[in-house]
C-alpha cells in the first residue's frame, strides 16, 4: 500500500513538473491528488478538486480589413547529402499577393545549427522578399530535418519552412590526419 502511494505520489511530481501550465496535466494532477488521498484513508474528508486559475486563452480571431498573403515559391528543401562540417544555405522566396504591406517579425530555427536571416523592410503588395536558412553540419551527422517558424502579419499568422540533409559524418582516422 505505502509503494504504490509513494509511486502515485512520484508520478504526480513528474506530472507536475513536465506540465508547463498545461491544463490537462493539472486535470490528471487533480485526479491523482484524489485517489492519493481515498488511498492513505481520509476516505471521510471530501476532497475538492483543484481547478486551475487562469483564464482559458481563446483562439485568435482573423483581423478584419485587408490582409497580406505571404506567397512561398516552396516551403521545403532537399540539401541532400552534404559533409559534417559543410554550412549550405537555401534562400526561401516569398511574394505577397495580399491587400496590405507583408511584416515579417520573426524566423525562429528548430534549433541551433540553423540561422535564419529575412527581408526586414515591409514587402509591398505585389513585391517579393526571402528568408535565407543557413544550417551548420557540424556535430550533426546523419538525417537531418529542421524547421523555421516564420511570424508575420498574415492570416495565419504562423508558416512552418522545412528543410532537410543527409550529413555524412566526419572519418575518424585511427592513424590520425593524412599528411
Amino acid at each position: 500500500m505505502k509503494i504504490t502511494i509513494r509511486v502515485l505520489t512520484a508520478l504526480a511530481l513528474v506530472v507536475v513538473m513536465m506540465s508547463c501550465n498545461d491544463r490537462a496535466a493539472e486535470k490528471r494532477i487533480a485526479e491523482l491528488e484524489s485517489r492519493l488521498a481515498q488511498m492513505e484513508g481520509n476516505k471521510g474528508a471530501t476532497s475538492t478538486p483543484v481547478t486551475a486559475t487562469e483564464t482559458p486563452t481563446l483562439p485568435e480571431e482573423k483581423p478584419e480589413g485587408p490582409l497580406p498573403v505571404a506567397q512561398f515559391e516552396k516551403i521545403e528543401h532537399d540539401f541532400g547529402t552534404i559533409n559534417e562540417g559543410q554550412k549550405v544555405s537555401y534562400t526561401y522566396k516569398i511574394k505577397n499577393t495580399g491587400e496590405a504591406p507583408l511584416i515579417i517579425q520573426s524566423a525562429q530555427p528548430s534549433c541551433g545549427c540553423t540561422v535564419p536571416k529575412w527581408s526586414q523592410e515591409p514587402i509591398p503588395v505585389g513585391g517579393t522578399g526571402e528568408i535565407t536558412a543557413e544550417f551548420d553540419s557540424s556535430g550533426k551527422p546523419g538525417i537531418n530535418n529542421k524547421t523555421i517558424t516564420v511570424t508575420a502579419n498574415t492570416w495565419p499568422k504562423v508558416t512552418t519552412l522545412r528543410f532537410k540533409a543527409m550529413v555524412v559524418e566526419k572519418p575518424t582516422g585511427a592513424n590520425g590526419p593524412v599528411k
